[in-house]
């Protein structure tokens, strides 16, 4: 009966523990990174004051990819999908070119 229960505890320990390892692996590897081929082609950057004003105009103090229209969490969420990027993730605070204010 001891090993049984023994068994039972080592085993969803060890699922636990891998479900975690993989939750976060996933994470790490679904955040766009601003040297992403589709983040240059649209000056993604992770924190929009960062935005290069020069050659992306369009950027105005107070746009950041938390009130676009295309990013898919909340605004107030560190991190969401993006309608451009697929599965990866951008950062609340970031910014690119084809930013569309929520309405």
């Amino acid at each position: 009966m001891k090993a049984a229960r023994r068994y039972f505890i080592l085993q969803t320990f060890s699922t636990v523990a891998l479900a975690t390892l993989a939750r976060s692996a996933t994470a790490a590897a679904s955040q766009l990174s601003e040297s992403d081929a589709s983040a240059r082609a649209l000056g993604y950057v992770t924190d929009a004051s960062h935005a290069d004003r020069v050659k992306y105009p369009r950027y105005q103090v107070g746009q950041r990819c938390g009130n676009c229209q295309l990013y898919q969490g909340k605004p107030s969420d560190s991190a969401a999908q993006c309608a451009l990027f697929g599965a990866k993730q951008v950062s609340g605070a970031g910014w690119c070119n084809a930013y569309q204010a929520r309405a």
